[in-house]
């Protein structure tokens, strides 16, 4: 909020009463409220100080099933970087990337999310145009990137929602395969049964996140991609 538009404000305050500066306030209040995600953004940034990541690494970034994925033992013989966090949506990546992408200058970024979008409530047209966003921005900033979008999977806790998620995953899919230098990743099929639904013993209990044999099925697809 600019100081011209902040004295605006109060000479309308005089001539309409109080309810102005209550608004006042309350813009104040919402513009100093940091991000939810705030400490878990400051936390990787105190690793990067600690211990400096790769230039030209394989970045991964999205929601709870980046950030509980081990890297490392999952892809041995690459560089790669997690900067997952749970519960996140496609824009709180748009959102932190300079914080959290950029700067490590990937030469892969992986992203999985939209899970979290549709559960909110977000349409599969909006998490399509969401990943459009991000794709643009980190193509706009980082041209000899490449870009995965991790299929968004089907699970036996969501499955309700699954009709979204596949109409999302299909148009990603016809979009990605029109640009070089993005890759939809397929995960959703070989998790699904000969019944067409999600194999339960791809999961944790609470049927959402992964267990080590759902991301043995999520590393073979995504190593098979990224070679």
């Amino acid at each position: 909020m600019t100081a011209s538009f902040m004295l605006r404000l109060v000479l309308v305050g005089f001539a309409l009463g109080l309810p102005v500066f209550r608004q006042l306030g309350a813009l104040q209040a919402a513009e100093e409220k940091p991000s939810r995600w705030e400490k878990a953004i400051s936390a990787f940034e105190t690793e990067d100080r600690k211990n400096p990541p790769p230039k030209n690494a394989i970045l991964f970034v999205g929601s709870s099933s980046i950030r509980l994925w081990d890297l490392p033992k999952s892809f041995p013989d690459l560089r790669v970087i997690n900067r997952g966090f749970g519960g996140s949506e496609i824009s709180d990546s748009i959102e932190f990337a300079e914080r959290i992408i950029f700067k490590h200058e990937p030469r892969v970024v992986v992203l999985y999310a939209g899970d979290n979008d549709i559960a909110k409530g977000k349409s599969a047209a909006q998490v399509v145009k969401d990943f459009h966003r991000f794709e643009q921005l980190v193509h706009a900033r980082l041209p000899k990137t490449r870009i995965l979008f991790i299929a968004i999977k089907p699970s036996t806790k969501r499955w309700s929602l699954y009709p979204a998620i596949k109409e999302a995953n299909a148009t990603i899919q016809t979009d990605c395969a029109k640009q070089s230098h993005l890759t939809y990743v397929d995960i959703a099929t070989p998790m699904l049964g000969d019944d067409g639904k999600p194999k339960p013993e791809l999961f944790v209990k609470d049927g959402l996140h992964l267990n080590s044999a759902g991301y043995a099925v999520w590393n073979k697809v995504v190593l098979e991609s990224l070679r």
